[in-house]
C-alpha cells in the first residue's frame, strides 16, 4: 500500500476534493486527519472510512483561527503518533462571500477574507505542523492551487490571485524547509465534480455550464476528486522522494492548449474594426 503507516492531516476534508483525497489515502494505508468546520459530513467521512477498515479522526477548526489550528494539528499529531503529510487543501471562491465578484463590486474586506483562507492559513498549517513533519522519514506538505494560478478567468479575481500566490509559496517554503527534508509540492485541478461546482451546473443551466467547465478538457470529462486524490497522494509517497517545489496540473489537459473566445461568450468579429 502506496502510505501504509503514514499519517496524514488535510485541511477542507469533509466534502468535495478533500474528501476525495481522503478517501484515497485511507484506501493507500494512511491514517487520516479530516480538519473542517462541517462537523456532519466530516463525521460521516469517518465512519466510511472506519467501515472500509481504514483509520480516521475528525476535528473541527477553522483554520482562519489559528489557535485552534495549532490545536488540531498537535491534537492529529498526538492521536496518531506523529505527522508525514500536511495537506493544505482549504480554499474559497469569490462567490461564496460575494454573489457578483468582480473589481467593482469586491472592496478590501473580501480581498483580506479570501486572502486569509487561500494563503495565510496555509503558511499557519505548514508553520505548526513543522516540529513534527522533521521527525519523519518522508514528510512533505502538500498545497492546493488550481488552474486560476496560472491563467484568469471571469468571476475570480481574488481566487485567482491567492491561488497564484500559494504557487509562488509551495516554492518558497520548499526551499526553507529543504534543511528539514520537508518536500512541499502543489496540485491545481481544474474541473472537478465537487458539491459546489454541481451547484453551480444547477444554477446556470447544466448543459450550457458542463460545456464550459469541460470545453477546454482534452481528456472529454469532468474530472473526479479522486482524481486529485490519486495525484496527492503519490507526491505524499516516498515514490516521489526525488519530487520538491514543484507546481503539478491535474485538469485533464485543459492548459495544454489556448481556449476560445467562445468559451466567454465573445465573438472575434467584435476586436475588427
Amino acid at each position: 500500500m502506496l502510505l501504509q503507516n503514514m499519517k496524514i492531516v488535510i485541511t477542507a476534508a469533509a466534502a468535495g476534493i478533500g474528501a476525495g483525497i481522503a478517501r484515497v489515502a485511507a484506501r493507500d494505508g494512511a491514517a487520516v486527519t479530516i480538519v473542517d468546520i462541517a462537523d456532519e459530513p466530516g463525521n460521516r467521512l469517518v465512519k466510511e472510512i472506519q467501515k472500509a477498515g481504514g483509520e480516521a479522526l475528525y476535528i473541527h477548526c477553522d483554520v482562519t483561527d489559528y489557535a485552534q489550528l495549532e490545536q488540531a494539528i498537535d491534537r492529529s499529531a498526538t492521536h496518531f503518533g506523529g505527522i508525514d503529510t500536511l495537506v493544505n487543501n482549504v480554499g474559497l471562491f469569490d462567490n461564496v462571500i460575494h454573489p457578483a465578484p468582480s473589481i467593482k463590486t469586491m472592496d478590501e474586506t473580501h480581498f483580506r477574507r479570501i486572502l486569509e483562507i487561500n494563503v495565510v492559513s496555509h503558511w499557519m498549517a505548514a508553520k505548526f505542523a513543522t516540529p513534527y513533519l522533521r521527525e519523519s522519514a518522508n514528510a512533505s506538505i502538500l498545497q492546493a492551487g488550481s488552474i486560476a494560478s496560472f491563467l484568469g478567468y471571469p468571476g475570480g479575481p481574488l481566487y485567482g490571485a491567492t491561488k497564484g500566490g500559494v504557487a509562488q509559496l509551495t516554492k518558497h517554503l520548499a526551499v526553507e524547509l529543504a534543511a528539514d527534508r520537508i518536500r512541499v509540492n502543489c496540485y491545481c485541478p481544474g474541473a472537478i465534480r465537487t458539491e459546489g461546482s454541481m451547484r453551480f451546473l444547477e444554477q446556470a443551466g447544466e448543459k450550457a455550464f458542463l460545456q464550459t467547465l469541460t470545453g477546454p478538457n482534452l481528456v472529454p470529462r469532468i474530472g473526479e476528486p479522486e482524481d486529485v486524490g490519486n495525484l496527492v497522494c503519490f507526491l505524499a509517497s516516498d515514490r516521489a522522494s526525488f519530487i520538491n517545489g514543484v507546481v503539478y496540473l491535474v485538469d485533464g489537459g485543459a492548459l495544454a492548449w489556448r481556449g476560445t473566445l467562445d468559451l466567454l461568450g465573445i465573438a472575434p468579429e467584435s476586436f475588427l474594426s
